[in-house]
């Protein structure tokens, strides 16, 4: 039977359910289908409900825009996946990236996840596309960008893109805080140039 866990640190968009199998996890998902910005994460039987908000939201849009325009222009074929589910029964992992990114050619599993943290949870994204083998996971967090790169199945915190080697992630990181998302797009288009 499924049970709310108990969660001091619980925010209001949150809510935690352990004990979860698949097949009720399946039939959750489906009486949420019709409920915009409602994000399901699944890990070994605990379920993250959360509720995305604007913030979130914006975020999410600017970092994308951001990297759009920086593959544009330095000609690098990109096809984006969205937020596409990721995971399935094997792995009993499931979640719905932020952002996704193949590059250079379309495959089954995305190059790249983009994840936007307004407000941290219990279960760990990373193991999920540990399992699913996502070569490299951005975090943007508390107006900081992390950069997590799978090496010997294992992620390790990087200093530099390993898919996007000439990325500055310094300079990303300043146009995603930036004061208005139009002209950040704008001034980093400029910059590239």
């Amino acid at each position: 039977m499924a049970t709310l866990l108990e969660n001091p640190q619980t925010q209001p968009n949150k809510l935690f359910l352990h004990g979860i199998t698949w097949n009720q996890l399946q039939n959750l998902e489906s009486s949420f289908n019709d409920i915009a910005g409602v994000r399901l994460i699944y890990l070994d039987r605990i379920l993250e409900i959360m509720i995305l908000g604007t913030e979130h939201e914006y975020y999410k849009r600017t970092i994308s825009l951001l990297l759009d325009a920086y593959l544009r222009a330095n000609n690098i074929r990109f096809y984006s996946g969205g937020s596409a589910t990721l995971g399935n029964k094997e792995i009993t992992g499931r979640k719905e990236p932020d952002e996704s990114y193949n590059l250079y050619t379309k495959k089954d599993i995305p190059d790249l996840i983009i994840e936007v943290i307004v407000t941290s949870g219990d279960i760990n994204i990373l193991e999920i596309y540990r399992r699913i083998s996502i070569p490299e996971v951005w975090f943007y967090e508390d107006g900081l960008l992390t950069v997590y790169s799978l090496k010997n199945n294992q992620y390790f915190k990087v200093n530099k893109s390993k898919l996007l080697p000439e990325l500055n992630l310094e300079t990303l990181t300043k146009y995603i805080n930036y004061h208005d998302q139009y002209d950040a797009v704008t001034e980093f288009i400029n910059e590239l140039k």
